[in-house]
């Protein structure tokens, strides 16, 4: 009997649980997560730190989940090391659980502000259910609050300001939001969405220092030009640490992330690892690339289930990743990669209306959609067939896209 153990119970994690159990029904599970509760809708916390949504609808699976499975679930429970050569994990009870398969899922923590006062109560992070209960609470219960962090991550706060009715003030250190995918012409749609739900946009700013009071509770942040913002609390949202302090001395391959294969194999024979923490091989770009995307996540998990248990790899990651913002009047999606064209296309087409595609060698490689997200499935697939297409950006700007008036690809 093959055993199994998964370090990591978020989507990824879980859905190579489900997956593996699928695969080897015999087969021994077990699923080690640090949090204190199974497997929950990390898309959905924000809408409950909204207060837009009770508990029970967050949550994916309970314990029984699990036990109906035959996967045995340890909660509460901190990996301290692991030992390929043995193939052990050790916990942090002692505990020596051995693996003849291993799947690393642990994500991230919030990355914390490196600034005086960024150890006070009232600083929020947004990433764990019980996150999202302690910002709801400190959203229903204040009147202005500060934001850091120019992301994906960071408008999640703002949105909690605007649903809960605080008057809130958003610090990025650039000129705009999320500067590295859009352009100022973009980055003033949601700067506006932001206005209207009554977060101001302060941009060159970032925050030198936390003021904080007796009782260790932020009152203010204090930005690198002097200029003082007092808040009730604070959301704090400029990135992850990988969780891979246990793999130390492992030998298993990290660059900003554990480095895997297109079948989600480590160099470490026997070691998979999926979602957050991976930087993986993106059959799609022909190089390595990273994704924090909830899909993609899930999709890593299911690709490392089905390989883990088969005699050989048998299945390649290939995924386009897309991310959705609903705060606002009118939707954002960002899909592929974005961040990393060599050359871009965009266009405006009305006040809350605009695209923006990233090619790289020609090929599309990701883009940003606000307004109408209708394009997308017809970029997407461009970008799954690596059509290269750069000197056709008038087709692809076209208000309703066409792949047929596209040129033929020339053969090669």
């Amino acid at each position: 009997m093959t055993e199994y153990v998964i370090i990591g119970d978020g989507i990824s994690g879980s859905s190579a649980a489900e997956t593996i159990r699928e695969e080897d029904p015999d087969g021994g599970i077990t699923v080690i997560t640090d949090e204190g509760e199974p497997l929950y809708n990390r898309i959905l916390i924000k809408e409950h730190a909204k207060g837009k949504l009770p508990e029970a609808p967050i949550s994916i699976h309970d314990e029984e989940w699990y036990e109906e499975r035959d996967i045995d679930l340890s909660l509460n429970t901190h990996v301290t090391r692991v030992d390929v050569d043995g193939k052990v994990v050790h916990t942090h009870e002692g505990e020596e659980i051995p693996y003849d398969k291993l799947l690393i899922a642990t994500g991230g923590t919030p990355t914390q502000l490196p600034v005086p006062g960024s150890d006070a109560d009232g600083i929020h992070h947004f990433w764990t259910f019980q996150d999202a209960r302690g910002i709801r609470e400190a959203a229903e219960n204040s009147e202005e609050a500060v934001v850091i962090g120019a992301g994906l991550l960071g408008i999640d706060f703002a949105a909690v300001c605007g649903a809960q009715g605080v008057s809130g003030k958003y610090l990025m250190r650039g000129d705009r939001w999320w500067r590295y995918a859009l352009s100022s012409e973009g980055a003033e749609i949601m700067h506006e969405g932001m206005r209207e739900v009554g977060v101001e946009p302060v941009f060159d700013s970032g925050v030198d220092h936390f003021e904080v009071d007796d009782d260790g509770h932020v009152t203010a942040a204090v930005d690198p030009n002097g200029d003082r913002y007092p808040c009730d609390w604070a959301g704090v949202a400029i990135g992850l640490t990988f969780n891979t302090e246990f793999l130390r001395d492992s030998g298993i391959e990290q660059d900003n992330g554990i480095v895997v294969d297109e079948y989600m194999q480590t160099n470490v024979e026997d070691v998979y690892a999926a979602g957050d923490i991976t930087r993986f091989f993106d059959v799609l770009l022909g190089e390595q690339a990273q994704n924090g995307s909830w899909g993609s996540a899930k999709e890593q998990g299911r690709v490392a289930g089905v390989n883990m248990a088969a005699d050989d790899e048998a299945e390649v990651f290939e995924w386009v990743s897309s991310y959705s913002i609903t705060h606002f009047d009118f939707p954002f999606l960002s899909f592929g990669h974005p961040t990393i064209g060599d050359e871009h296309a965009e266009r405006k087409y009305s006040d809350t209306e605009w695209r923006r595609i990233a090619f790289k060698d020609g090929k599309v490689v990701g883009g940003v959609l606000i307004g109408d997200l209708s394009p997308q499935s017809k970029l997407k697939q461009l970008m799954r067939e690596g059509r290269v297409v750069s000197d056709q950006k008038e087709v692809l700007l076209e208000k309703t896209v066409d792949l047929d008036n596209l040129a033929p690809t020339q053969e090669q």
